[in-house]
Order: C-alpha cells, then structure tokens, then sequence
C-alpha cells in the first residue's frame, strides 16, 4: 500500500493505492490522522484501493471520530463496490460523505 498527500487550496488529500489490511492500515492512520486538524477539509481518495479489512474500516473510524470532533469535514472518493457494500452493511457509510469522483469530492468541500 501506498499513501501519498497533497493540498489542492485548502483542503487535504489523502491518495491511497493498495489494499488496506491489517500490516497497512496503522501507516495509513498515520497519515490521515495527523491531517485531522480543527476546521480541516479533507478528502481520502480510495479509488486505487481493492481491498479494505476491518482494520482499514477501523481507520476510518478514527478518522470520522477525529475530523467530527475538531468540527471539520471529510469526503471519501473512489469507492470500489465491494468496499462501499462492505461499508454499507457495517453501518460505516452513514458517517461519511461520498463522491463518485475527485471533483466530485472537492465539490462537496466548497
């Protein structure tokens, strides 16, 4: 798994390429977690990422938890079906905006 950040004015993008298990997941929440700053617009781009366990869902979590907390926003982009299913029947999509798209995403930040 990769991760790599970014800032496209202001808000924070998080890239992540690979699948997101349980030897990844604490250096994704490394990442998105020191971006969750009070009044951060973030988006954490998933579109390259075939795979999420339950201890990438756990990330998300804390990311949601963090973000919310701090009174900022979090966008998830680029779901793959099976991850949106998975989030889906684990009640983890309810928590969070989604887009279909980058743009879609920054749209949704504006």
């Amino acid at each position: 798994m990769e991760v790599h950040t970014k800032s496209v004015g202001d808000v924070s993008v998080v890239e992540v390429s690979g699948d997101v298990d349980g030897s990844t997941s604490s250096v994704l929440q490394e990442h998105v977690l020191a971006l969750a700053q009070p009044g951060c617009k973030l988006i954490v781009d998933l579109s390259n990422v075939g795979f999420m366990s339950s201890a990438g869902l756990r990330v998300m979590l804390l990311l949601y938890r963090q973000i919310t907390g701090n009174k900022g926003k979090v966008v998830l982009v680029g779901l793959s079906e099976s991850i949106q299913d998975t989030m889906s029947a684990t009640g983890f999509l309810k928590y969070f905006t989604t887009a279909p798209t980058f743009d879609a995403g920054l749209a949704g930040l504006q």
